[in-house]
């Protein structure tokens, strides 16, 4: 049994356990070999101590509140570089609901940042994390100013912070949750550590960020963020979209029928929608979605969103740095290898992340092995067979073409989804829109 939970020192801990354990909820906690876990995103070597109302502390310092996770018996990874795990989380320890715990970068990545940091300073050997990056000019800089402005976030890594609006970098400040008051856009109530973490999580994995900026509680195709303690963040889980593929079975087939769908849904949303963000897609890969017990189609990994602010344009892309051309903040969690950035946000088309998710998914989802759909459908869904056959494949390839015009992908996409809307399922098990479904065809 693995177990996460809070010890008397306000910090958390975890004890690990083997694939052969079963993934049951803990009667009670671990009490040797414990591993220390401290408060923040950066990981300190010294106790981070203070007042704090984040889910941090909902998660990590009130006592009942406890994790059991596990490794998954078919993985392939090395443990130095599985960075999720699934879990349960309780409150009561009666009730468990299934969480994704997840490290800001692997392991390994993580030990190869800390090496990167103390070489920074000369140091060959272990160092003081927190002293290495506190004299920084970039933290220097971020210490002094009561906001987060674009200049000090210039050069980092995330696809967030791409092409970085005023307006952008406020809501990351107003949403951030790991400090007490949080909704003020100006930092004076942010200590020197709180700053320090933001910072390094900023330049690290932007994924805890994005579920806080854009959570689902307010429309966002975002799992609900639940905290973090050190270097662990825990979001809500749901079941990945690979355990659809394969089967032409009508049944399985029309399931995949709603996902596609949805995804296409998601996909136009993130880019038109009241705030005025255009949140696109900078690669795309399966895992990066997931299924909630209702049915409803969920982006679980954020870290690869870029953000264009529609309402206050693009700021002048800077030169493009690479390797060793920014500071220490620039490549942290990426390896040793020529850091990686995205491409100028004036380079992103409108159409990019329908022509990606054209491209890496949908024909998973809708053309089976031979390249055409299952013709055994359920009976609401056998005059659509034919169309289906003959028209999805020529969809799909428009939309991911990149040399079409965006007007022709858009109008793809238009046309797959017309298509694709009246074979939805509507039955209880899709609970996300039923029994509306039966009455609206809006749904």
């Amino acid at each position: 049994m693995c177990v996460l939970g809070s010890n008397s020192s306000g910090g958390c801990w975890y004890s690990p356990c083997s694939p052969a354990e079963s993934p049951q909820p803990a009667e009670s906690l671990p009490g040797a070999g414990q591993v220390q876990c401290l408060r923040g995103d950066v990981h300190l070597q010294e106790a981070l101590e203070g007042p704090d109302k984040s889910p941090y502390r909902q998660l990590f310092q009130v006592s009942n509140s406890r994790f059991d996770w596990w490794m998954s018996p078919d993985t392939t990874l090395p443990l130095a570089e599985k960075q999720s795990f699934p879990g349960n989380l309780t409150d009561d320890s009666l009730s468990w609901r299934p969480v994704v715990l997840s490290f800001l970068s692997s392991p390994r990545l993580h030990s190869s940042s800390d090496r990167s940091i103390c070489r920074s300073v000369g140091r060959q050997g272990p160092c003081s994390i927190e002293a290495v990056l506190r004299v920084t000019p970039r933290f220097q800089s971020l210490n002094q100013s009561h906001l987060l402005l674009p200049h000090i976030v210039k050069g980092l890594a995330p696809p967030l912070l791409r092409c970085p609006s005023q307006r952008l970098l406020d809501r990351v400040v107003r949403r951030y949750a790991e400090v007490v008051d949080v909704g003020s856009i100006q930092m004076k109530h942010f200590s020197e550590r709180d700053k320090l973490r933001l910072l390094y999580t900023l330049a690290v994995n932007q994924q805890p960020l994005i579920l806080q900026m854009f959570p689902g509680t307010e429309g966002w195709p975002f799992p609900r963020y639940q905290g973090s303690c050190g270097r662990l963040m825990v979001w809500a889980s749901s079941r990945p979209l690979w355990g659809l593929y394969g089967s032409s079975r009508g049944w399985e087939f029309i399931q995949r029928v709603d996902v596609a769908y949805q995804l296409l849904q998601i996909t136009q949303g993130l880019g038109h929608n009241s705030l005025g963000f255009l949140l696109y897609y900078t690669r795309l890969e399966e895992d990066m979605f997931g299924l909630l017990d209702d049915q409803r189609v969920f982006i679980t990994d954020a870290s690869s969103i870029g953000v264009i602010d529609l309402e206050q344009g693009l700021p002048p892309d800077p030169p493009s740095q690479t390797g060793s051309g920014g500071d220490i903040f620039s490549c942290l969690g990426q390896g040793a290898s020529p850091c990686h950035r995205s491409p100028p946000c004036s380079s992103v088309r409108p159409t990019q992340s329908l022509t990606l998710l054209c491209t890496a998914l949908l024909p998973r989802l809708l053309l089976t092995e031979r390249g055409a759909q299952p013709t055994r459908l359920p009976m609401e869904g056998e005059a659509e067979a034919g169309r289906l056959a003959r028209d999805v494949p020529l969809l799909l390839g428009v939309c991911a073409d990149p040399s079409q015009p965006d007007w022709r992908i858009m109008a793809a996409v238009g046309s797959l989804m017309d298509l694709l809307k009246p074979m939805r399922p509507c039955n209880p098990r899709y609970t996300y829109r039923y029994p509306e479904c039966r009455y609206n065809q809006d749904y």
